[in-house]
C-alpha cells in the first residue's frame, strides 16, 4: 500500500506539473530557408527542447528560397494571423548573419511575438498587425552557453533560445533587450491600388506547388472593379520594364469553373486576386517568378 501510494503521488507531482507547462507555455512556430536534409533544423529544435520538453513546436516553413527575406516576409503574413495571441514566430532567413543587423523581438498589436533578425523580415506582419512594441535582443546576456565564438548560426545559439524562453514563460519582453525606437525595417514595395479603374499590384509569393500566381490585390479591391463570375479580365504581367504576360482570363470563383488548362483569375485562400490555369501550372508555362520587380495590372474588357 504504501509503495503504491507513493507511486500515485509521484503520478499526481508529474501530471500537476505537465498541466502546470502547459498552462504557462504557447506555441513556438519556427521558419528558416535551412531545409531538412541536415541537422540544421533539429539542432535548432533540441535547443528549445533543452528550455522545455512541453513546449509546443511547429514548423511554419523550411522550404524557403535561400537568402530570399520578401518571401520569408510574406510566408508570415500568409500564416500569422491564424494562430493565437501569444504565439512566439521565430524566423530566420538571414543572409546578413553575423552582421551589423540587430535583432529583436517585435510584439504586434495582435499579441503574437516575432524573433529573428532586423533585415525587413518583419514587414509584412508590422503592416497588417501593428507594431505595438519592439526590444533589441541582448546578444551577450541572451546567447547560447558556449557559443561566443559562433557567428554563422544564429537560429541555433540566440534566436530560437529566445524564443523558447518567451513561449515557456522563463522570459518576459522586458528582459529580452532595451526598446529599440524607430520600429523595425521594412522592405519597400508598392501597396495594391485601383487607379483609373485599373488593378495595379505585386506579385509577393506564388503558390509553389501548383504554379498558381498570388497578387497583393485584395478582395475589396476587386470589388471596386466590380467583375461578376464569369466576366473576362485583361491581365498583364510585368517584370521590370519587360512584360512576361498578356492575356484575357475569366474571373472565377473555383477552378473547375474553365476548362482544363484554360486560364482564370480567382481569389485565393488569402482572398486576393491570383491567376491559374485549371489543372496546370501558370507560373511555369508563361515563367513568372514573385518580388518587388514584379508587377501586375488587371481592367474590365472594353467592347
Amino acid at each position: 500500500m504504501r509503495r503504491f501510494r507513493r507511486k500515485l503521488t509521484l503520478l499526481l507531482v508529474c501530471l500537476l506539473g505537465a498541466a502546470d507547462g502547459l498552462a504557462t507555455g504557447v506555441a513556438l512556430v519556427l521558419q528558416t530557408d535551412f531545409g531538412t536534409k541536415d541537422g540544421a533544423v533539429a539542432a535548432m529544435k533540441g535547443v528549445a527542447v533543452g528550455v522545455s520538453p512541453r513546449l509546443m513546436i511547429h514548423d511554419l516553413s523550411h522550404e524557403n528560397t535561400p537568402f530570399d527575406i520578401w518571401e520569408a516576409a510574406y510566408r508570415l503574413k500568409q500564416t500569422a494571423s491564424y494562430w493565437p495571441a501569444g504565439t512566439v514566430f521565430v524566423s530566420v532567413v538571414d543572409p546578413g548573419v553575423g552582421s551589423a543587423r540587430k535583432s529583436i523581438v517585435l510584439r504586434t498589436g495582435s499579441g503574437h511575438l516575432f524573433v529573428g533578425p532586423d533585415n525587413g523580415t518583419w514587414t509584412l506582419v508590422a503592416e497588417d498587425l501593428g507594431v505595438a512594441e519592439v526590444r533589441e535582443i541582448d546578444t551577450v546576456q541572451h546567447l547560447r552557453a558556449g557559443s561566443a565564438n559562433s557567428y554563422t548560426f544564429h537560429g541555433r545559439d540566440l534566436y530560437v533560445l529566445v524564443g523558447a524562453k518567451l513561449a515557456a514563460g522563463q522570459l518576459t519582453l522586458a528582459e529580452v533587450g532595451p526598446p529599440l525606437l524607430g520600429g523595425v525595417v521594412r522592405l519597400p514595395h508598392e501597396k495594391a491600388r485601383l487607379a483609373n479603374g485599373v488593378l495595379l499590384g505585386g506579385i509577393p509569393a506564388l503558390d509553389v506547388r501548383y504554379g498558381n500566381v498570388w497578387t497583393d490585390i485584395g478582395e475589396s479591391l476587386l470589388a471596386e472593379l466590380a467583375p461578376v463570375p464569369g466576366e473576362r479580365l485583361r491581365v498583364r504581367i510585368d517584370r521590370g520594364e519587360a512584360t512576361i504576360y498578356e492575356g484575357e482570363m475569366p474571373y472565377a470563383r473555383t477552378f473547375a469553373d474553365v476548362p482544363e488548362g484554360e486560364p482564370l483569375l480567382y481569389l485565393n485562400s488569402l482572398m486576393n486576386v491570383s491567376f491559374a490555369l485549371n489543372m496546370d501550372n501558370f507560373a511555369a508555362r508563361h515563367d513568372i517568378a514573385s518580388g518587388a520587380d514584379w508587377r501586375v495590372r488587371v481592367e474590365k474588357v472594353t467592347p
